[in-house]
């Protein structure tokens, strides 16, 4: 048999009920640690916000990461990862469900963090970040060589050390957190900043990069591993070693970068040669360079000699020119007379044609075509009034027709704004606590105006205020509550606060 209805019990909206179990859920459960696999991750929403659940062989909770929290996450989420979250629980009143508000995300143990690695090692293979045909030739001797690595570790003072052995150059060390939360930023930071440098700027641009850090841990290396870092090593204009750990450590900036270095002082070794080595070879072959340019010397000097002997005098090679030049002398003044002779001839055929009367007819010619202008001229400005005038009326009667629909237009919009308030004014007093208060229940605030939602939370001599539908009321606290005796032929109806 069923119960028999119950006619004294309080009526709660759904929105009621919903707020009810919200606070109930967050009241019990304000901060929680879930280990499970994420499932249902599509990548970031629109909005920047990440929506996927957790799930493990029996269960499964819907999970949600605000887009500021998803911005400052260490590990991303990502499909099939098993992952430790911690969070808040919470309700969604929407779908009457409940989900966990996550602030933090690590993999579950080293082995996620490998299969992490491998899963991200794959992905990014794939887009061909890791291609031998990406990679650089590095510079024989660098002019300028820019560090990336902690300031304060033995890693900076090894690789100054032995490039100052080989081959000074000018280093630029730009300081960065090889550990740590911040750690993959600020490398990945630090090589887009080299790279951005301008050639000839206050900062000499580096022709080799070394992004370098000691030993550690898997956990350590992790900030080397982030795809932020080895897209920005990829990316990289600038020749890039990398020389991360010691030789046996492997990080996927060791694949992106343009040589992987076993050590950090190997990198060094890398990126410069040996300075005396150099000077040796350099007066070897100046000692071969010499002897060889005497000796061609000497083979051009007995060549000439040999030619010089062949060769006929000077006087014998000048024989025919001088001939040709006296001919043409004595040739040139009877060509110059004859010359001017036919220019003359010439002059007299062109002034017969430059007469006044051929000047007056050309000038009456081009008066009458300018009066044609100037009469075409007029018509075209006559015809441009009108069409003017026309438009202009037109466009009159247009704005008249216009104004005469705009009133009604404007007073229909104006009642069809007044109704939709009026209707969301009425909906903001149906949703008003006011309303609550109106059927008789009643608000408890404590003196710092927070509502007392548990007897348990009110002590003897607290100073409460209890505000009715008409007003408040300051009350003083003087016990324990007690449970009212049952009125005889009512049920009992129980306490929220219990």
């Amino acid at each position: 048999m069923t119960d028999a209805p119950r006619p004294n019990l309080p009526e709660f909206s759904v929105t009621e009920l919903s707020a009810a179990l919200k606070r109930t859920v967050e009241d019990a459960y304000p901060y929680v640690r879930v280990r499970g696999e994420v499932t249902g991750f599509r990548g970031v929403h629109a909005s920047g916000h990440c929506y996927f659940a957790l799930k493990d062989a029996g269960a499964r909770i819907e999970a949600v990461v605000w887009k500021g929290v998803y911005g400052r996450l260490r590990f991303k989420p990502e499909e099939g990862l098993e992952v430790v979250a911690t969070g808040k629980l919470t309700t969604y009143p929407g779908s009457s469900k409940y989900q966990i508000v996550i602030d933090s995300i690590e993999p579950a143990g080293a082995g996620a963090l490998m299969a992490l690695l491998e899963q991200r090692k794959a992905m990014l293979a794939r887009e061909g970040l890791f291609d031998a045909a990406r990679k650089q030739l590095l510079p024989f001797l660098p002019a300028v060589i820019g560090v990336i690595t902690s300031p304060t570790g033995a890693v900076i003072r090894d690789i100054l050390h032995r490039l100052a052995d080989r081959f000074p150059r000018h280093v630029i060390v730009w300081p960065v957190r090889v550990q740590g939360e911040t750690s993959a930023a600020e490398v990945a930071a630090a090589i887009r900043g080299f790279n951005a440098l301008p050639l000839g700027g206050p900062i000499p641009r580096p022709d080799l990069l070394i992004v370098a850090r000691g030993g550690g841990s898997l956990e350590d290396l992790w900030s080397f591993n982030e795809e932020i870092v080895v897209r920005a090593a990829a990316d990289s204009d600038i020749p890039l070693i990398a020389a991360v750990g010691h030789e046996t450590d492997t990080t996927l900036i060791d694949y992106a970068a343009d040589v992987r270095a076993p050590t950090p002082t190997g990198a060094a070794e890398m990126a410069v040669p040996v300075r005396a080595e150099l000077l040796a070879q350099v007066a070897d072959r100046g000692g071969r360079l010499t002897g060889a340019l005497v000796r061609l010397v000497q083979r051009r000097r007995d060549l000439l000699r040999a030619a010089a002997r062949a060769l006929p005098r000077a006087d014998v090679l000048l024989a025919g020119p001088r001939q040709r030049l006296d001919a043409a002398e004595a040739r040139l003044p009877r060509a110059l007379t004859a010359n001017t002779h036919l220019h003359r001839a010439a002059l007299l055929r062109v002034a017969g044609r430059l007469v006044p009367q051929a000047l007056s007819w050309r000038l009456d010619r081009e008066t009458r075509r300018v009066d044609a202008l100037a009469q075409r001229l007029a018509m075209a400005r006559a015809t441009q009034v009108r069409a003017a005038r026309e438009r202009i009326a037109h466009d009159r009667q247009r704005a008249e027709a216009l104004g005469a629909r705009l009133k009604p237009a404007v007073a229909r919009a104006l009642a069809g704004r007044r109704e939709r308030l009026e209707g969301r004014a009425a909906l903001l007093d149906a949703l008003s606590y006011h309303a609550v208060l109106a059927r008789g229940f009643a608000l408890v605030r404590d003196t710092a105006g927070r509502a007392v939602r548990a007897a348990a939370a009110v002590q003897p001599g607290d100073r409460l205020e209890i505000q009715f539908a008409d007003g408040r009321t300051p009350v003083v606290a003087g016990g324990v509550p007690q449970r009212p005796a049952r009125r005889r032929g009512k049920p009992d109806q129980g306490s929220l606060f219990e």
